[in-house]
């Protein structure tokens, strides 16, 4: 083999290696993490596991992240080891697809048909339109496509240079004379954990044992053992991404170890056993590419087969190897929003929407509680909230930090837009959570003082109240949700509310003028209206945020001044809120 032939080698093996990273990056982000939101969420039974396990990585082109995905799961407690099992067995199977793809290489004949199956008629095909796709499409889907095609055309044509390459080498007596090495099966098992380990794609490994076989040198005998390594390497992924993870998810990188040892003793054993007693003469027939997917789809199949039924025992064998630690505390926020997530940006903005929305919805009922304690006060619950404030804090700073990582990876304008959305929300819900310590800083001096305020005071404070409650909720809900209608109604509100704010704060004077109250009770009733409109305010920003997210905008001035203009629907919105929400008659003294 010349050098020349070296050298075209690996310039096939890089566009083979760069293909398929596009191609799997491509189709990640296609799916938009909802591959991986299904893959979460219907995993209740091992079977289900194995099936959503062997369609995803079918799907995304890529074992390995799917098992950094699962360990990433049951890091963050989003999946049982129970559940993880199924999903790494259906992994082994769906990684074969690829295999079977690459062995269109293989494809001989002089008939149109065969011709028009030979990657060398198609790929060029595939890229062109790829290209044509991501130069001149305006939709990030479409662009998608175009990547994953492109992807596979320059994946397929990495593989014709390799076959071309390594052709000389069948004539290669050197090169019969090392492939036979690999027939003893300790070395052909090792050679091919090292080669998966180097590549970090056991796809890529099989497609060049797939265009070596080309060369009519590869054999059952010596193909065999390295198709075993080959899965065991593959697992090297996920042990890296688990060191410093919890123990679940250490736990489930050794089973992914276990499940590819097992099955690679067991029919290792079996098959070298087997042909002890019979001497199997196919042993030495020589392979082509096809032959070499279908031992690959074979022996993973026969492994998940031979395993399921050990499902539990595989789990306990796990929770065996890595042992409890007594006094062991992890922190829920950052398992959920965990760095191996990043790899796939998709679901990693799926988990900060996750994050976020438990913030929302925290920030919500803490000032909710802080609202009770005005009215009833109450120590246990005044400690609830100080705690609660301080995890809003923690939520704040821990969805910022992620996010800033999340938007060095390449995004879809889609996600982007989700993206800005929750950076501009989570300052909101602080707020709101801070919004919550004042409030019970004002009942904690109401209690310690033993003062109330007047009956006309209190049903003035349950209707501005009452209408805090539903924009709130509304924000809320909004954000949670995703829903622009629902966020359109705040801000009808939010003008009520400013409005009811003004006209408290007008009778309030008033009462202060008739003696009807001190001016200690009339600074905390000015701090209870000024906590409330401001609370509003940043329901607004939230509402604002998830409408003109859509566009990737986020003006609330310009979305102001356009609500502000003969908008008709919006007076009337308002004018329903102020007859929902219309203060009692002063009582004339």
């Amino acid at each position: 083999m010349s050098i020349l032939s070296i050298l075209s080698f690996l310039g096939g093996l890089a566009l083979f290696l760069y293909g398929m990273n596009v191609m799997s990056t491509s189709l990640e982000r296609t799916a938009g993490g909802k591959l991986e939101h299904t893959l979460q969420k219907f995993t209740d039974k091992p079977l289900k596991g194995v099936l959503l396990g062997f369609g995803v990585t079918a799907v995304i082109q890529s074992s390995s992240a799917v098992s950094v995905m699962v360990v990433g799961f049951v890091n963050s407690g989003l999946m049982q080891l129970s559940q993880a099992v199924g999903v790494l067995m259906g992994t082994k199977i769906g990684t074969t697809v690829t295999a079977w793809i690459l062995s269109l290489s293989g494809v001989e004949g002089n008939s149109i048909w065969a011709t028009l199956f030979k990657p060398s008629s198609f790929s060029p095909i595939f890229a062109f339109i790829g290209i044509m796709m991501i130069m001149f499409a305006k939709k990030d889907k479409l662009k998608n496509i175009g990547s994953i095609l492109m992807g596979f055309g320059v994946l397929m044509f990495g593989m014709t240079m390799m076959t071309s390459a390594v052709e000389p080498l069948k004539d290669s007596q050197a090169f019969t004379t090392f492939c036979t090495n690999f027939s003893n099966p300790v070395l052909g098992v090792f050679a091919g954990v090292i080669m998966t380990m180097a590549m970090q794609s056991s796809s890529a490994a099989v497609g060049i044992l797939q265009a070596l076989s080309l060369t009519g040198s590869i054999t059952f005998q010596s193909a065999f053992p390295l198709i075993l390594g080959l899965n065991i390497g593959t697992c090297t992924t996920a042990v890296i991404s688990s060191l410093g993870a919890s123990k679940n998810a250490k736990r489930t990188s050794i089973m992914h170890v276990y499940i590819s040892v097992i099955g690679a003793v067991f029919f290792l054993a079996a098959f070298y056993i087997l042909n002890a007693i019979f001497k199997f003469e196919f042993v030495f027939e020589k392979l082509n590419p096809v032959m070499i997917a279908t031992i690959h789809s074979v022996f993973n199949i026969l492994t998940t087969i031979l395993l399921f039924p050990f499902s539990k025992l595989i789990v306990k064998l796990a929770e065996i190897t890595v042992k409890d630690k007594k006094g062991s505390d992890e922190n829920r926020v950052a398992t959920i929003l965990d760095e191996r997530f990043l790899k796939t940006p998709a679901f990693a903005i799926e988990q900060c929407r996750q994050v976020a929305n438990e913030m929302a919805e925290l920030a919500k009922n803490n000032l909710f509680l802080a609202i009770s304690v005005v009215n009833k006060y109450d120590e246990k619950l005044a400690k609830t909230i100080e705690e609660n404030e301080e995890k809003i804090d923690a939520y704040e700073d821990s969805i910022g930090n992620y996010l800033v990582k999340l938007n060095s990876k390449k995004l879809t304008k889609r996600d982007s837009n989700e993206t800005s959305k929750i950076l501009h929300s989570i300052g909101d819900f602080e707020r709101i959570g801070d919004h919550a310590s004042n409030l019970l800083d004002v009942a904690r001096e109401i209690n310690d003082k033993g003062i109330s305020f007047s009956a006309q005071a209190k049903e003035e404070l349950e209707v501005i109240t009452s209408a805090l409650k539903e924009i709130l909720n509304n924000s809320i809900s909004a954000f949670v949700k995703d829903d622009s209608q629902l966020a359109s109604t705040v801000e009808p509100l939010e003008e009520v509310i400013d409005t009811l704010h003004e006209r408290l704060k007008r009778r309030h004077i008033e009462r202060l003028k008739n003696n009807e109250c001190t001016i200690e009770l009339g600074f905390i009733f000015s701090d209870l209206l000024t906590n409330y409109e401001r609370v509003s305010d940043h329901c607004s920003n939230i509402a604002i945020c998830v409408i003109q997210s859509k566009d990737n905008t986020y003006d609330p001035h310009e979305y102001l001044n356009n609500l502000g203009e003969d908008n008709r629907e919006f007076a009337e919105e308002i004018q329903e809120y102020k007859e929902k929400y219309a203060l009692p008659a002063r009582e004339n003294k």
